[in-house]
Order: C-alpha cells, then structure tokens, then sequence
C-alpha cells in the first residue's frame, strides 16, 4: 500500500459511470476518480465496480471528482460473466454480495431455463447464494408458472413468485433482501426494476414494455448501480442481459454446481465419470428414473459439451 499524504475516507462503490464513482462514506456519498496508479495496475477484471470497498484521497487537483479512489480492498465475492468477444475474459457485474437474485419473467418475455441454468451455476461457482425469483405470475398464472420452474424447488432452491404490479410475493421478497447485500440479476424486459420500484416507492427506476417483434424486454438499466434499502441493506440493480457465458467454471465441477445430483456423487462406476455418456452412471440412471430432472441434466450436458455456448 502507497503512503498517504491527506485524509483518508472509506466508503462503498454505489455506481460508476464515464470515469466518475459515486461512493457512499460516513460523510456522505462523494464523487470520485480512480487514481491514476491503479488505472495502470494490472488485475482480473475490472479496476473498480459497484459494491467494492474503497479507499478515498481527496485530490490535489481540480478534476471531474473532488476525491481519488487511492485503493480498493480486497473482495469477499464477485458475481462475473465472459465478457462479450472473441478474447476470453471476465466481466465482473458486482462485488462483495451475500446473495444474487435470479430474476425471471413467467411470461413476456418466456423463460429460457438454460439461461436460467447459467445465472445459477454462475453463483454457485462464485459461492454466492442464489434466489430465484419469478415475476409476472399476473400473466401466465401462478399455478402454471409453479409448475414451469417446479424442478427448481426439487433441486432445492429457494423460490419467490411475484408480481410487481399487484404485489403479489413482496413481503417475502423485502424479508429474504432487508440487511443484506443483494444482487439483481437476469434478462431484459422481466421486471427488476419495477420490482425494486414496488419495494421501495420512491426510486423512480425507469422501465419498458416488451418488444412486441421479438417478445423481449429492452434494455432500462444501462449501468450497474448499488441502492441503499430504508430496510437495511443494499440491491445491486445490474443491466439486463440477453445472453450469459460462463466464465472460469472448472468443468470437472459443474456437476457439484447442480445440487439435484448430490445425493448420485460417488455412485457411478468409474470415479472420472463426466454424467453425459459413460455406462453405470448413478446421476444418469436418476435422471432415466425420475429422480433427477431430464431437462436439468440436459442443460449440464450442454454446459459439459458446449453445444450451448452463447
């Protein structure tokens, strides 16, 4: 660590946005700018992203920010992608969270469950705690948007049905999310943002209708940002996207990364079994019996395979 010449300030990362930080500190939130030294610094990822714990300097020149971002702590968790492109590399959406809110539409847009698969496996593999919640159930009903995300349950996740509008699931959702750092996650166009905007009235977050030529949502959080709850506690409302890549998912793990086959882990006949094609399978011979999900298994297969890289 650097020597520091003036008063020092730590505070929390609420959003970033064209080179400027908004950081919460005991003195209030301040405006910052990443000090040059860091700006050079090699490191994974991204140099600073909302929920990481920094360090503030105030600047000795006049700049776009009174302070510097002088250092930035080491993070306790972070949720990532692959980054768009050819060269492979992590995107990291937030750091330092309890857990990541894997939110979903039941209807307008339709769930795409491998895509679903991702979002958790991701959080698994970043040993984050995934909640699964499904909006819109005023749309395709609740029973059958029970049934679509059933196997879920089975796997023994947790699951919240809501609808924004109505306030259908709130009081759950505002207890599982009060005194906690939450990450919002999941597509376009599925409701995160009214969601939060029925937690919390006030925020005023913008939101869209679905594209009525494609059926998906557009695009009303352009840029990751950290909200404090009247609660307690913080929600990462992070940009939508429509396509997910697993980054630095060891795939000699994904399989302790689906929690249904837990119970199959040791009982196949070869110890190196990858459960897509080999003869005696236990994982394999629940899923032909029923015990496991055939879809789930599938969406493994396509993960171990690649056939379903996006």
């Amino acid at each position: 660590m650097f020597p520091r010449e003036g008063p020092v300030l730590t505070g929390t990362v609420l959003r970033a946005q064209g080179g400027v930080y908004q950081v919460e500190t005991p003195e209030g939130t301040l405006d910052a700018a990443l000090r040059g030294r860091l700006k050079r610094e090699q490191r994974t990822g991204e140099r600073v992203v909302v929920g990481d714990v920094v360090d503030l300097e105030k600047a000795e020149e006049e700049d776009v920010a009174g302070w510097m971002i002088e250092n930035v702590h080491e993070r306790r968790s972070v949720l990532a992608r692959r980054a768009p492109g050819k060269a492979p590399r992590p995107k990291p959406i937030v750091a330092n969270v309890d857990q990541v809110l894997v939110v979903f539409a039941a209807a307008r847009p339709d769930p795409h469950l491998r895509m679903v698969d991702r979002f958790l496996v991701i959080a698994e593999a970043a040993e984050i705690e995934p909640l699964l919640v499904v909006n819109k159930t005023d749309v395709a009903g609740e029973p059958a948007a029970r049934a679509t995300f059933a196997a879920y349950e089975r796997a023994g996740y947790r699951v919240i049905y809501t609808a924004a509008k109505q306030g259908v699931g709130l009081d759950a959702l505002r207890e599982a999310i009060c005194g906690r750092t939450s990450a919002l996650t999941g597509p376009s166009g599925v409701g995160k943002s009214s969601l939060l905007n029925a937690l919390q009235p006030g925020l005023g977050l913008r939101v869209a209708s679905i594209s009525e030529a494609v059926g998906k949502g557009k695009h009303t959080t352009v840029t990751a940002q950290l909200i404090p709850l009247e609660c307690g506690g913080y929600v990462a409302d992070t940009p939508g996207l429509r396509e997910v890549g697993l980054w630095q998912v060891d795939l000699d793990q994904l399989h302790f990364y689906f929690p249904e086959f837990e119970p199959y882990r040791g009982g196949c006949r070869y110890p190196t079994c990858t459960h897509v094609h080999e003869p005696n399978c236990a994982i394999r011979a629940a899923v032909d019996a029923g015990a496991v999900d055939f879809r789930r298994w599938d969406s493994y297969r396509r993960m171990m395979t690649g056939e379903d890289d996006e």
